[in-house]
């Protein structure tokens, strides 16, 4: 039976870096004020403006690709997981494509704001698992930084710029994924959206000027749910699958909040040893987290590494996959 695993895996992260205490600076807010309540230390934040989330993508793709030692001609499809488009169309995978060279591929954009990369992973493995690709590029990015009020401490403080890229390959060993459990409640739209932008509320003097194109969030009722969703699906796909703590070698959580991700983690009953972490350098990169962690611990990953990966985000969107980690990381 053909499985779609992980092959090779690349990030990439804008230069310039915003501290807390840069953030003290230019609203009321502190450092420990940011660190106690989401443990974001620090976040990357794209300052050309003629940079957008394609380029970023572009640096993780051609990474990925050198990593792998393949061409960017060989790549079947390449979706992209964002909610910062570089336009609202072409799609940023296709511009992806374009620039890389990837002349052989098609592509979309999947929009699933914090759990864009666990859905893109999960809809790229079937195309893996029909049998019809070999080679399927998935992409987490998002430049947060350009849909941010900076005068709105509540949301400005948790947001960074970053990209993450996976490429999946077809196997019949007993490694890639496992199992996926995907849900959405668009009732979740009161508590965190972007107003403006869209065909609803198209831009206008009056949407700008009334600071309806930054993202708009109901802090604790997000914390809420997300808290409950994450832990609920991962101990779930755990129990679907029979799993213990035991056989579960790494959590791979969404990086929005230190406090959801250690409560993920005691529903699952795992300890903080077994829990990837990195928010304290990066904060939310949207869509980019999970690929983002998965490559800064690769060369801790072992072939045959269970991992679970949770994600929850604005929708409101939520998962998690189960995954047979594929290749010795240390080799790389």
């Amino acid at each position: 039976m053909i499985k779609a695993a992980i092959t090779a895996l690349a990030g990439y992260l804008p230069n310039n870096i915003v501290t807390n205490f840069d953030l003290e600076k230019m609203i009321d807010t502190t450092d420990e004020w940011i660190t106690s309540r989401t443990g974001i230390k620090q976040r990357h934040i794209e300052n050309d403006p003629k940079k957008a989330t394609s380029d970023m993508a572009v640096e993780a793709v051609n990474l990925l690709l050198k990593k792998r030692g393949i061409t960017a001609s060989e790549i079947d499809l390449l979706i992209c997981g964002t909610v910062t488009p570089d336009m609202v169309f072409p799609s940023t995978s296709n511009l992806i494509c374009a620039k890389i060279g990837a002349t052989n591929a098609w592509g979309f954009d999947l929009s699933a704001a914090c759990s864009g990369f666990i859905y893109s992973l999960a809809t790229g493995s079937q195309f893996i698992e029909t049998g019809r690709y070999k080679k399927v590029v998935i992409v987490g990015a998002d430049m947060m930084s350009r849909i941010i009020d900076y005068s709105d401490r509540t949301t400005c403080v948790i947001f960074g710029d970053g990209c993450g890229a996976v490429l999946l390959e077809p196997t019949t060993e007993d490694v890639g994924i496992k199992d996926f459990i995907l849900h959405a409640d668009g009732n979740g739209v009161t508590h965190l959206h972007m107003k403006a932008g869209g065909s609803l509320n198209p831009a206008s003097m009056d949407t700008v000027t009334n600071k309806m194109h930054y993202v708009y969030q109901e802090g604790q009722s997000v914390f809420k749910h997300a808290v409950y969703n994450m832990a609920e699906v991962s101990a779930k796909i755990m129990e679907r699958n029979n799993l213990t703590a035991k056989d579960v070698t790494w959590l791979a959580a969404h990086q929005a909040n230190k406090r959801i991700i250690d409560a993920t983690a005691s529903r699952m009953g795992l300890g903080a040893e077994k829990v990837m972490m990195n928010i304290e350098r990066y904060g939310n990169t949207t869509s980019g987290t999970i690929p983002l962690l998965l490559w800064d611990y690769e060369k801790q990953l072992k072939k045959g590494d269970t991992l679970i990966l949770s994600g929850f985000g604005g929708g409101f969107t939520w998962g998690a996959v189960y995954i047979k980690w594929a290749y010795d990381g240390a080799s790389l």
